[in-house]
């Protein structure tokens, strides 16, 4: 196997990269776990969205695909509602080492809200609406984006601990956890 010191001086590289560039980033974890600001694509029922995406860099990158998750809610049909996470066949389908991370702010997240795929869905009601009620659909992730993803939820989310939530929705949101119990939970 080559040496582990190249994939980690790439994995630091891609990390300063994108911090330099236009992209708001928080480590959580050192430069293998952090959070990118994702805004919505324009001309999409996303736009005027603000996301926060949790980025987790395996062992093997740029090998091996990073994992990512949207830590506040968004309704999408590839990507799971209570957990955030993003269908891993759409990123190692798409995924080679000639990536660097800002493809995956730049083009890969704006194509997949722009252009979901129905049909290998992580949220099937999503998928059923985008097929079958488009306008329904357009509807409900404006009514998302409005709840969950603006800077103002997003401060809100930032701000608030389990104890006392801003939303009377029951669920709770990514950040409710701490990195390590959100890891764990499988659902």
């Amino acid at each position: 196997m080559s040496s582990p010191s190249a994939g980690k001086r790439r994995m630091d590289t891609d990390v300063l990269k994108l911090i330099e560039s236009k992209h708001e980033v928080t480590i959580l974890g050192g430069l293998n776990e952090f959070s990118v600001k994702f805004y919505g694509p324009r001309g999409t029922p996303y736009e005027g969205g603000i996301w926060k995406v949790r980025v987790h860099l395996p062992e093997h990158y740029p090998f091996k695909s990073p994992s990512i998750g949207f830590m506040n809610k968004v309704y999408h049909p590839n990507i799971d509602e209570v957990s955030g996470t993003v269908c891993l066949d759409v990123i190692n389908q798409a995924w080679t080492a000639l990536y660097d991370l800002s493809n995956i702010f730049e083009s890969f997240l704006p194509q997949l809200l722009t252009y979901p795929n129905p049909i290998d869905p992580l949220n099937g009601d999503a998928a059923a609406m985008y097929l079958h009620k488009p306008e329904e659909y357009k509807k409900k992730v404006a009514d998302y984006v409005r709840k969950y993803a603006t800077e103002e939820a997003l401060r809100d989310q930032e701000n608030c601990g389990t104890e006392n939530g801003v939303s009377s929705d029951s669920e709770s949101s990514m950040s409710d956890f701490s990195e390590d119990e959100a890891q764990d939970m499988e659902l």
